[in-house]
């Protein structure tokens, strides 16, 4: 490679590798932690679900006792069902029946009024609109908002694309700050990992079989830095890649509406099935007779013994003009991108549509189905969620050696003293930032466990605030080997204590829960149990060979 093709790929490798490495490594981190959401949940709620037995005449109870409260009558109702089945996720508009939303508007204010409270909003912030959006756990038998059930899960999973950094109240465009923030950084990721490839390609070889743990710090972490890179190059990007279309799809798609849909965005986002967006006249004439959704998703398992039922919506409740939408998934053994709808009008049991999902699959279906498959590695069971932990994990050591590389190349005497303190200085701020976030994370486990009440401003303040003086402290601390000691000791301890708090407060002893094959469970304490030892046994090794290096030198 000739020098100027080298001092390209190396200024743009370090340069854009530099600025993202914090969010780099705060993705990757949250993002491994993600592949294991839902076994999160059920342990911070400590039940488990993997014995949970779907029972679908759940929908009609709980809908029955809906109409207790409030007049279901001409609402469009869309339910999201969770992958485990033990909850959901329902959102009712207000009525179509433009009179009976009249009355229900005045009723909820009357009652707020009576109760000194001020009127609601709907959720997308209208003043006084009846509408209602709620999870539902079948398993606990109760509901509540998505503050007052937000869990570990949750956070970790919406902490891995900077959902939170979208409380800033600056728009980019179309997209939410944080999602901007976190688009920028994939795409930035993506020009770090080609260059940094094209950078090692000649040695690629020589360089994997070299490691000397012994040499000069420059050296030490370049070995790391180069065979780990390597190593997850592959899986690296295809993060990149399909991050970057997750996250600012809505911004990649926008010069096609305007060019191809003449800027019908809606009508582009239903042909691509991101939105069920159709409507049915209401024909304010109530329907004769009761409606059991219990005996559509019957249905759509006997029609569709490969499919789950994903999502469906009821258009039109009680009204003659109902229809109930289903969206169903192939099971991946079946189909790697089926997807499919059934669009059935109640009163006389008429298909208005139907698409099969493991048959004629589109273009977009696959598409689709690749980009998000491969993100969120759901298609290979338990142990290629294990697999995408690792490799995550060891994309953050990758980020961190990278760290270390930029700081030794640039504390050299030739370089001026502010321009040395200010490259130390930053260095210490973005290895803080990466290193506390394992003891910060065994920590809020250990918080959501002691805690009486865990909701999303609980997991907020412990999580961010420790976060934030574990970062200041050690920053201030100006040593980053203690802080690379110090943050693997602490994450270990932490770690250990996970399942010990655990099994102290439920009872549920890792041991009792692999007896009773509660396996979302058990996993959860079995990870941190593994992490704790693995983080104990780096903190033992780093003392070894600080003391190796010591005894080399005099």
């Amino acid at each position: 490679m000739n020098i100027r093709n080298y001092n390209i790929f190396f200024h743009t490798h370090t340069i854009s590798g530099i600025i993202i490495c914090g969010l780099l490594y705060v993705i990757f981190f949250a993002g491994s932690f993600s592949f294991f959401k839902k076994e999160i949940s059920a342990w911070q709620k400590n039940t488990s679900y993997t014995t949970y037995e779907k029972d679908q005449h759940s929908y009609d109870y709980l809908l029955d006792s809906l109409k207790g409260g409030m007049n279901m009558h001409g609402r469009d109702i869309s339910i999201y069902m969770q992958r485990t089945g033990v909850g959901a996720y329902f959102n009712l508009s207000a009525s179509n029946d433009s009179i009976l939303n009249k009355e229900n508007v005045a009723h909820l204010a009357a009652k707020k009024k009576s109760e000194g409270g001020q009127p609601t909003k709907g959720r997308r912030g209208r003043g006084g609109e009846d509408s209602k959006y709620f999870n539902y756990d079948f398993v606990k038998k109760s509901s509540g908002d998505y503050a007052t059930n937000y869990d570990m899960g949750e956070f970790l999973y919406r902490l891995h694309f900077l959902a939170q950094l979208n409380e800033v109240p600056i728009r980019m465009g179309i997209a939410p700050f944080g999602y901007f923030v976190a688009g920028v950084t994939s795409f930035l990721f993506l020009f770090a990992l080609i260059t940094g490839l094209l950078l090692h390609w000649d040695k690629i070889v020589n360089n994997f079989f070299v490691y000397r743990p012994f040499n000069k710090w420059k050296t030490v972490w370049t070995d790391m830095h180069t065979g780990l890179g390597v190593i997850g190059f592959p899986f690296q990007f295809l993060y990149a890649v399909t991050g970057i279309f997750l996250i600012i799809n809505s911004v990649l798609v926008l010069p096609f509406s305007n060019l191809l849909y003449k800027g019908d965005t809606d009508k582009m986002y239903q042909d691509l099935g991101y939105s069920r967006n159709v409507t049915h006249a209401y024909s304010y004439q109530p329907m004769e007779h009761n409606v059991r959704i219990a005996d559509y998703l019957s249905l759509a398992e006997q029609k569709y013994p490969d499919a789950d039922v994903t999502r469906f919506f009821i258009k039109n409740y009680a009204d003659s003009n109902m229809h109930i939408i289903m969206e169903l998934e192939a099971k991946h053994p079946k189909s790697f991108a089926g997807v499919g709808m059934v669009d059935i009008r109640v009163h006389d049991q008429k298909i208005m549509h139907e698409k099969s999902p493991t048959q004629n699959l589109t273009y977009v279906d696959w598409i689709k189905a690749l980009i998000y498959r491969l993100h969120f590695g759901d298609f290979g069971g338990l142990p290629l969620r294990a697999l995408y932990f690792v490799l995550g994990i060891m994309g953050c050591l990758v980020i961190t050696s990278g760290i270390l590389i930029w700081l030794v190349a640039r504390d050299k005497n030739n370089v001026l003293p502010y321009k040395r303190k200010f490259n130390a200085w930053l260095a210490n701020f973005f290895m803080a930032v990466c290193l506390t976030m394992l003891p910060v994370t065994a920590l809020t486990f250990i918080a959501i466990k002691v805690s009486p009440v865990v909701d999303q401003s609980f997991i907020y303040r412990v999580y961010f605030i420790c976060w934030l003086l574990f970062t200041l402290y050690y920053t201030l601390r100006k040593s980053i080997n203690r802080t690379n000691r110090e943050s693997l000791l602490l994450g270990s301890v932490l770690a250990f204590l996970v399942p010990l708090t655990n099994g102290i407060v439920t009872g549920n002893w890792f041991w009792k829960t692999l007896f009773y094959r509660q396996t979302d469970l058990f996993l959860i304490d079995f990870l941190w149990i593994i992490i704790a030892v693995i983080a104990l046994t780096a903190f033992m090794k780093s003392r070894q060979f600080f003391k190796n290096l010591a005894q080399q030198k005099k």
